[in-house]
């Protein structure tokens, strides 16, 4: 994060059809107690904004959900794979989070669905400032699907809410066995973790049952599909999760006032 990492320096833009927005950061690095300090107020500051997130897109009954992995995992491929699938029944939209270039989003357009681009320059992640500019500039239909792929990172994401419904976590089999226990932040914030490429099991060494055996341990709640995202083996599965999820933000359970 912006507090305890260094990143973020130079501010992220955000580009849609030309429109860019380039918000001021401040750093401050220097001393141990003033670094908690800031890390407790720029969280605080991040969740409250979430929380607006949340409501506004809770008003428009649409489906936020904050795709995050390593570099490489295939967030962006499974996106597309999902959006020809998915978008002839509902709108689908996508915020991409990058620290340079536009070539995500333009895979995203390309794929059918309308797109901004989050470019954060040095900064490692999304936070919900940047999510709110970028709803503002891309103005998602009512009642549809939003994606957040934030920037490729298994640290700082794990901390910032902003405003989804649920985060996802993709790993890929070309990755650690063992990545669920060494970012066990990551997975533990996770509603579904999503393990791809399972077209490439033959030809490596990961191990599946072990890998989902170590997100149970630290986070015994999250759902686990194993998925192909070139071949589209294990999307059903995914498809009917965000059905679900879909179901619940559109129709959400009353509230007892009792």
């Amino acid at each position: 994060m912006c507090a305890t990492c260094g990143c973020g320096d130079g501010g992220p833009t955000i580009t849609l059809a030309g429109h860019t927005h380039s918000p001021e950061h401040t750093h401050d690095h220097h001393v141990h107690t003033e670094t908690i300090s800031l890390e407790q107020k720029v969280l605080a500051k991040n969740d409250l904004l979430a929380e607006d997130n949340r409501n506004w897109l809770a008003e428009r009954d649409i489906l936020a959900l904050n795709l995050t992995s390593s570099p490489g995992a295939g967030k962006t491929t499974l996106l597309e794979r999902t959006i020809r699938d998915l978008s002839r029944d509902r709108p689908v939209s996508v915020i991409e989070g990058d620290q340079e270039t536009l070539l995500d989003a333009e895979r995203i357009r390309a794929a059918g669905a309308r797109a901004v681009q989050v470019n954060t320059g040095a900064g490692c992640h999304l936070d919900a400032a940047m999510v709110r500019r970028a709803l503002q500039t891309l103005d998602p239909e009512r009642e549809s699907i939003l994606f957040i792929e934030n920037v490729g990172n298994l640290v700082c994401p794990a901390l910032f809410d902003l405003g989804e419904h649920s985060k996802v976590v993709v790993i890929s089999v070309t990755e650690g066995t063992d990545k669920p226990l060494k970012y066990p932040h990551m997975f533990a914030a996770a509603g579904l973790v999503i393990v791809n490429k399972i077209d490439l099991l033959p030809y490596v060494t990961f191990d599946l049952e072990s890998c989902c055996g170590y997100v149970r341990s630290v986070n015994p709640s999250a759902e686990i599909l194993p998925v192909s995202a070139t071949t589209g083996d294990g999307s059903a599965g995914w498809y009917q999760w965000i059905d679900k999820r879909t179901n619940f933000a559109m129709n959400p359970p009353p509230v007892d006032n009792r």
